[in-house]
């Protein structure tokens, strides 16, 4: 143990621990380190005598609890391959990449004068997590406010990575408005499948769509299958875990090379011991997120997003951390992103925009080299959570630049970008009046970007899992499909159906994409010319996505930013009012009023897409009014 931590016993010459026994003292506010938040007995010298006792139990000494506290929240699951095991064993079993994760930070923390002390949260996956992990993110973001809240602590490192981990986290460590820092798991590396590299999940959902397609067979498919994830991490492509890595980097919530380094890199342990540093020095100074997130941060963000051809869900994950922050919340809307959008070209070459894998990114000089090349669009003035300014620390941030005309650079300059700019698109009209999104740049078919065709609805995924191979399907290459009952309240959970396949029969004939509209959302490793986050979800009763049948005729032009169904405004309004008359007690809209426990909570009280899908009483502004 280092020196004595100013102000403690030590410095005073009066035996250590006696001051908190003086009942002359006020003890119960201004306190730090463990001598902070203390639990409610009524009396605050016995609140501290007692946790002392607990304190002298977990063999801590008095000097502990003046130091800076620095709580690791441990997302460590067996269930989340994310922040599971690494590929090396020891005696115990086998080593997590998160338990290596915390150990590098306890070591940065204590370098720098630091006690650290890490507490568990929620841990949720994607593929694990049923119905949805999106169903579990604000369960998830509670969670870590309240345990911020409740804990003595100074400042918090937290570890996320799998994609509803790390918006979780920022939401709940908005909310507490405690200092706070991120550290991501890291990306996996790529596999290999007949010399051609493979990886999560761009190629899962490819190469199933080829076996879908009959073009592969089943041994070939159960081959790619031991690939695709070789190692532990998350998708080792532009998919929402590494979108909302690079985005908390721009934010500043993170050291800048923390967003690409791979999960079983040494790289990846150095990261997490910087992170440590920093978050004694946060806790030191006092860096509260929102003191360091301004409108001007997410501006730059969402520039990020926007030039890594990102996940569409970090514009649900953006909207519900923004709508966290009392003083910029309602300042950024859906329209903010399609502005910036239209300024901002995509520049990082990556799956499943590109070809790259985020290994290929990180090598290329990851967040530094994109920054670098996206400053004349940042605002560089903006805050980070070390004290600096993104500018400062981009200046101090060294890297190794990769020649632009080198094969493995994957980072574009912007006068020559991989796509000329708008990757991500906010589409209105009359079957989406409160907005729907689509990632333009992840088309696989230009020509439906403008697009209009006779609707082919399904009522729900089960409707769509009973009919979508059916020979009998009245499809053809130019119809819109259209899925309903997958938003946040009609399918608690908004799943990632939104990627509808190809009906097997067109597949069949060399179809590998058409034009897919629905309330629900898809996986960022995923492509094809598909409008999501379509607000209001057909749940809502007045909504015109809910009354759309066969046989409409459907419009999308992304240029114009226009969704819409050809039909009337009385027609529309004469198909809601039926649909109002005969909406039975079974739909989601009527039965959320009493379906108990966390799904009644999660139907009663989370809001739109384009909010976020929050719960109305977690937003800056709180619950809607009742009255």
């Amino acid at each position: 143990m280092s020196d004595a931590a100013p102000g403690s016993d030590q410095t005073s010459g009066v035996v250590p621990g006696q001051s908190d026994c003086d009942l002359t003292k006020d003890i119960s506010t201004g306190q730090t380190g463990l001598r902070q938040g203390l639990t409610s007995y009524g009396d605050a010298h016995f609140s501290l005598f007692l946790r002392k006792v607990f304190i002298k139990a977990a063999g801590y000494s008095e000097d502990a609890l003046s130091r800076p506290i620095v709580g690791i929240i441990n997302t460590y699951s067996s269930f989340n391959p994310c922040h599971d095991r690494d590929l090396v064993s020891d005696k115990h079993g086998f080593q997590g990449n998160v338990p290596q994760l915390i150990e590098a930070v306890k070591r940065g923390v204590h370098l720098n004068g630091g006690l650290a002390m890490e507490f568990p949260t929620i841990s949720v996956h994607e593929s694990f997590a049923s119905p949805t992990s999106m169903y579990l993110r604000n369960l998830m973001s509670m969670d870590t406010e309240e345990m911020i809240n409740a804990q003595p602590v100074d400042s918090v490192v937290m570890i996320g990575g799998c994609d509803k981990t790390t918006p979780a986290q920022l939401m709940g460590g908005i909310s507490a408005n405690k200092p706070i820092i991120s550290l991501v798991t890291g990306p996996m590396m790529p596999g290999s499948h007949k010399g051609t590299r493979v990886g999560a999940c761009t190629d899962c959902r490819n190469n199933w769509a080829a076996f879908r397609a009959g073009k592969i067979d089943i041994e070939e498919i159960s081959a790619i299958n031991e690939e695709l994830g070789p190692t532990v991490g998350t998708c080792g492509v532009m998919g929402t875990a590494s979108t909302m890595a690079c985005i908390l980097a721009a934010l500043g919530m993170m050291p800048l090379k923390g967003a690409t380094a791979a999960a079983v890199s040494a790289a990846r342990i150095r990261i997490a011991e910087e992170t440590g540093g920093h978050a004694v020095n946060a806790a030191t100074k006092k860096i509260k997120p929102q003191d360091v997130l301004t409108r001007e941060s997410f501006i730059n963000g969402i520039t990020v997003l926007q030039a890594i051809g990102g996940s569409t869900n970090a514009i649900v994950h953006i909207m519900a951390i923004i709508n966290r922050h009392p003083a910029i919340a309602g300042s950024i809307t859906l329209d903010t992103i399609d502005e910036i959008g239209r300024k901002t070209p995509l520049l990082v070459d990556l799956k499943p925009s590109g070809d790259n894998y985020m290994t290929d990114f990180h090598n290329a000089g990851g967040m530094p080299a994109l920054l670098h090349a996206l400053k004349p669009l940042l605002h560089l003035e903006a805050k980070t959570v070390t004290g600096q300014t993104l500018g400062e620390l981009l200046a101090q941030t060294k890297y190794v630049p990769v020649p632009q005309d080198h094969p493995t650079n994957c980072i574009r300059p912007l006068d020559n970008p991989l796509y000329p700019a708008s990757s991500l698109i906010v589409l209105s009209g009359n079957l989406a009046p409160g907005k729907a999104v689509m990632k333009a740049s992840a088309s696989k078919e230009r020509r439906l970007l403008k697009h209009k065709g006779a609707a082919v609805v399904f009522s729900n995924t089960a409707d769509m899992a009973l009919r979508i191979d059916s020979p009998d399907l009245q499809v053809d290459k130019d119809s819109v499909l259209v899925l309903q009952s997958i938003g946040p309240i009609g399918n608690p959970g908004m799943p990632e159906a939104g990627m509808i396949p190809i009906p097997r029969k067109l597949a069949a004939q060399g179809v590998t994409d058409m034009l897919r509209i629905s309330d629900g959302r898809m996986s960022g490793t995923a492509g094809g010319t598909i409008v999501l986050h379509v607000s209001p979800e057909s749940a809502v009763p007045d909504s015109p996505l809910g009354i759309v049948r066969d046989g409409d005729i459907v419009e999308c032009d992304a240029e114009a930013r226009v969704l819409k169904v050809h039909l009337s405004d009385e027609e529309i309004g004469k198909r809601i009012s039926h649909r109002k008359e005969v909406l039975s007690n079974e739909a989601p809209w009527v039965a959320r009023t009493h379906v108990r426990g966390y799904r009644g909570l999660y139907m009663r009280s989370v809001n739109q897409a384009e909010q976020g899908a929050d719960f109305d009483f977690l937003t800056a502004a709180g619950p809607a009014s009742t009255s």
